[in-house]
């Protein structure tokens, strides 16, 4: 059975027995400790629907290979990132490309060049790079991508035989956008729908990112298009679909496991969660969000039957 989520303020407060603390502030730029497993883990979540559903495969699986596990839910990055490197977090699920810079605006400034891209080997190795230093392993990615994605009405598609952003750049259909505001600098955005796929972007209204106030503008028809994710579970709701990405425009967003090494680098915790890399892919992760967020279901009980349905434990 899985413990119930405690608050950041009680378990960052206390010492978790057996914890083993990451490097110092003065060490970092040199681990030395063997990879190790501490038999009681605590697995991270950042306290939104998809990272808890993740957080709560993570430690079934981890029970699985005979650890005990808890789950701590951590909704700022600034805190459960710091708590990961010593110890008081022992994996957390992360995004390649988000927290490969994250971490490099931590070490480098926050206007250091970006390190994340569309390339998954180019993210990968920039990420883990940054990570081991301090003291943090990076496992192998799985299938799942979260990204951002951009959504039309299915009536808008089909009018126009769109099913890629390619599609909409050559129909040469203006389009206003429900987005963030970022959206009009930020390269994976207005610029970058410009620049790589030729789509003209008349406007960009500030409804932010996969809101239901944007999706409601682009089925109303104030608008014609939203920015979302890729695993955004209410597009059916809204009467909407996904434009592939086909010229890779986002960056490469897998979903991985990041570890406490001294406490979690060693062989079956990266054996136990990789199993779950061979399965879960984004559709499967959109469908999952779904049972949460419209059907109300548990994270913990959509999370334990869909490990079952995939064999990877027990009923």
């Amino acid at each position: 059975m899985l413990a119930v989520p405690v608050s950041l303020a009680l378990a960052l407060g206390l010492s978790l027995s057996g914890c083993a603390e990451g490097p110092s502030l003065e060490q970092q730029g040199e681990v030395t400790a063997q990879p190790g497993d501490g038999g009681r883990l605590v697995v991270g979540s950042a306290g939104f629907t998809e990272s808890d559903l993740l957080a709560q495969m993570y430690a079934l699986l981890l029970e699985q290979a005979g650890y005990r596990t808890k789950i701590l839910s951590v909704t700022n990055r600034e805190l459960y990132e710091p708590a990961l490197e010593n110890g008081q977090i022992d994996v957390v699920p992360e995004y390649a490309a988000t927290f490969a810079d994250w971490l490099n605006a931590k070490v480098n400034g926050a206007d250091a060049p970006t390190v994340g891209s569309p390339d998954p080997a180019a993210t990968m190795t920039a990420l883990r790079a940054l990570a081991g230093p301090r003291g943090l392993a990076v496992l192998d990615p799985g299938r799942a991508v979260d990204q951002n994605a951009f959504a039309v009405t299915a009536a808008f598609a089909a009018e126009h035989r769109l099913t890629t952003l390619s599609d909409l750049g050559a129909a040469r259909v203006p389009v206003r956008l429900a987005a963030g505001d970022e959206c009009v600098q930020r390269p994976y955005c207005a610029p970058g729908l410009t620049k790589v796929y030729g789509i003209e972007v008349t406007a960009v209204d500030p409804k932010g990112v996969g809101t239901t106030q944007a999706k409601q503008a682009v089925q109303s028809g104030q608008v014609q298009m939203v920015l979302t994710t890729t695993t955004d579970a209410t597009l059916d709701d809204f009467g909407l679909v996904l434009l592939a990405d086909d010229k890779n425009l986002q960056n490469a967003d897998h979903i991985v496991p990041v570890v406490n090494r001294a406490r979690a680098g060693g062989a079956a915790v990266t054996g136990a969660l990789d199993r779950l890399n061979t399965v879960l892919t984004t559709a499967d992760l959109a469908a999952l969000n779904e049972r949460v967020d419209s059907w109300r279901r548990l994270p913990e009980d959509v999370a334990r039957d869909y490990l079952a349905d995939k064999g990877l434990i027990p009923r």
